[in-house]
């Protein structure tokens, strides 16, 4: 089964997303086609980055998945296929790789198709799918690119990490309204060492203590958990937490262990 991802920024307004579509599908009539996510923010490459690199793995090795954001034609960006953990990605080199990948992949070309100059403006309806197409029927990427080392940095906000304190921030606010910070639970436990914690935010409130699932707490109760992204949540039972307590994306969040 052949499968090729799509994540882009695209939305659902406008004909951009079938246009995507329809040009995979004229290379690959047998393309299995599976949206993660067009509802990114224009340009926002740190969220499609955290929405895919916590999506990709559950799909069977050997998928492809394409990316669509800041994709628009650029004489100073690169169009990457890479290999990373028998998976297969292909998007724009505008940092989105260095944000999705833990370690260096184990291939990666500069693409080298020839270009439909009617499609110059718009890399998603011509070159993408055709080496997305190429990838999930079996082929190379040697057949398709150039090989080269290394991929455009892009730095995130990390977490200030002191002795008993974490700092950290909102980097994502999921469609339940779920907060979730930069604060991975690798860190949380490494700073913790078994010790009593208070989580601090915005409008002096606070929570300390670590819930198992969303229903640990009474309806329209705060809570705070690692949730299947392993990353710090702040979350309300059944209810809009982002809205509720005020935190939104960058926001600051600070968590004090007892020393």
């Amino acid at each position: 089964m052949a499968i090729i991802t799509l994540t882009t920024d695209l939305g659902y307004k406008d004909f951009y997303q079938a246009a995507l579509k329809g040009s995979i599908l004229s290379q690959f009539s047998n393309a299995n086609i599976v949206d993660i996510s067009h509802d990114i923010s224009a340009f926002n490459i740190p969220q499609a980055a955290f929405i895919l690199k916590n999506a990709f793995h559950y799909f069977p090795k050997g998928t492809v998945h394409l990316i669509g954001i800041d994709s628009v034609f650029n004489e100073r960006t690169r169009y990457l296929a890479l290999k990373y953990r028998d998976h297969y990605f292909v998007g724009s080199d505008n940092g989105i790789f260095s944000l999705l990948f833990e370690e260096e992949p184990s291939e990666i070309v500069e693409l080298n198709i020839i270009q439909d100059l009617k499609y110059l403006h718009f890399p998603l309806s011509d070159i993408f799918p055709k080496a997305a197409s190429h990838l999930a029927k079996g082929g190379r990427l040697k057949d398709i690119g150039i090989p080269v080392s290394g991929v455009e940095e892009k730095m995130t906000l990390q977490p200030v990490i002191e002795r008993d304190i974490i700092r950290g921030s909102v980097i994502y606010i999921d469609s339940f309204q779920n907060i979730i910070t930069n604060i991975t639970k690798e860190i949380f436990t490494k700073v913790q060492i078994n010790r009593e914690f208070t989580l601090f935010f915005k409008r002096n409130e606070s929570i300390s203590q670590l819930s198992w699932h969303y229903n640990e707490v009474p309806e329209g109760e705060k809570l705070c958990l690692f949730g299947i992204s392993n990353h710090l949540e702040i979350a309300i039972n059944k209810g809009n937490a982002s809205g509720l307590l005020g935190l939104h994306l960058g926001d600051i969040v600070r968590i004090e262990f007892q020393s």
